[in-house]
């Protein structure tokens, strides 16, 4: 498999690393990276992750034409299918901007796995509209982050599957064990009301300020990269900590020390269709759930009881003092239930049931003499790379 991907590898362990560690398991999975513009010619760099996991990072001339940065990624990664001798393959996708180097490839399969929104997101490139159009049109299934995404895209092709986000119980459950706390966390005070990911213009910035300032007395931790937003905007008081990034394995050991589990997401574009991966984990870790109205939260969790929804201070307040009164063992109970069928492998399994059911159709095609001409059909010539 060769995975056209607009996220690093090594930022954040998300959706990506968990379905492409599990491909990789039964097969060579190369997952190739937008470029890094610095370098004084085209090169690729090619790394065997632990996982197994192939990663290819271009590296390019910074200054280039769009044009030219296609073409030199198009011959990188025919490169790499030459040296790696790659005859037979499925070609994922996470960017429809890869289609603008990528549209002379024969895969055996198109696969389009669109776990977010794109063109909510700040930066979007131009031309993300009518990459993703020509993707859609060229791919041989789709899979979609959450039930939202399902619902915005299951009318632009005949065969989009939703697979909202899974979660790796035994991982997170580790928390529950209330392991000692990590040394930057150990002098917070408590109770403490924590998040982990990816801190951007999804963040409900007036909220966190606002929420810090009504409970001076609860501790706010927050956990994950900073993109997109200036650092100085986020909210700062004594009792907001921001921790910086820690690996996937560190998680549960930092989940572990938190009184309360918090999504506080703002309502923008860029949240419209989101099915955050945390969710899920929170519950495994044995935490209790406030969130704000992020429809892939409030339906199913909100819904059966296993998050609160809170938008504003007062109904954030009100929740968190809800939860933090709230026992434990019920609460367990009901979202080990609820996640008992919800793992990753499991989610892996039923992506590659249909992937496969694409692959027998299409053999079947080629031995038929049809020659189906997704790539040229299904790729506009004049898109253009996103950058890193």
């Amino acid at each position: 498999m060769i995975c056209f991907s607009h996220l690093r590898w090594n930022f954040v362990f998300q959706r990506p690393q968990h379905l492409l560690t599990r491909c990789a398991r039964d097969r060579r999975v190369f997952f190739f990276e937008e470029p890094w513009f610095d370098s004084d010619g085209p090169r690729l760099t090619v790394t065997r992750d632990p996982s197994g996991v192939i990663v290819a990072v271009p590296h390019l001339p910074a200054g280039l034409h769009p044009d030219a940065v296609a073409s030199e990624l198009s011959s990188l990664v025919d490169g790499l299918i030459a040296g790696e001798q790659i005859t037979s393959y499925i070609a994922w996708f996470y960017t429809p901007m890869a289609l603008a180097f990528s549209r002379h490839l024969e895969p055996a399969a198109v696969v389009y796995d669109c776990m977010d929104e794109l063109t909510g997101f700040a930066g979007a490139p131009p031309g993300l509209e009518q990459a993703e159009r020509a993707l859609l049109a060229g791919a041989d299934v789709v899979f979609t982050g959450g039930q939202s995404l399902y619902e915005s895209k299951r009318g632009l092709h005949e065969n989009v599957h939703a697979f909202p986000s899974s979660v790796d119980v035994a991982h997170f459950a580790r928390a529950r064990s209330g392991a000692p706390d990590p040394v930057d966390q150990a002098a917070i005070g408590r109770p403490r009301v924590g998040f982990f990911g990816v801190l951007d213009e999804r963040l409900d910035i007036d909220l966190v300020s606002g929420a810090a300032a009504a409970r001076p007395d609860w501790q706010f931790v927050f956990i994950g990269p900073i993109a997109k937003v200036d650092p100085e905007k986020l909210p700062k008081a004594a009792n907001i900590h921001y921790l910086g990034s820690k690996s996937y394995e560190q998680l549960p050991d930092y989940i572990a020390g938190w009184d309360v589990a918090w999504l506080p997401f703002a309502r923008n574009e860029s949240t419209r269709f989101i099915s955050p991966t945390k969710t899920p984990e929170y519950l495994a870790a044995g935490r209790p759930v406030v969130s704000t109205s992020i429809r892939d939260v409030m339906r199913p969790y909100g819904d059966l009881g296993l998050a609160r929804i809170a938008d504003t201070v007062d109904e954030t307040v009100a929740a968190v003092t809800a939860a933090l009164a709230e026992p434990d063992e019920v609460r367990q109970l009901a979202a080990d239930a609820f996640m008992s069928d919800k793992s990753w492998d499991s989610t892996w399994a039923n992506m590659w049931r249909l992937v496969e059911d694409v692959l027998r159709r299409n053999r079947r095609v080629a031995a038929g003499g049809e020659h189906a001409q997704r790539t040229e059909t299904a790729t506009p010539a004049a898109a253009a790379v996103t950058t890193a």
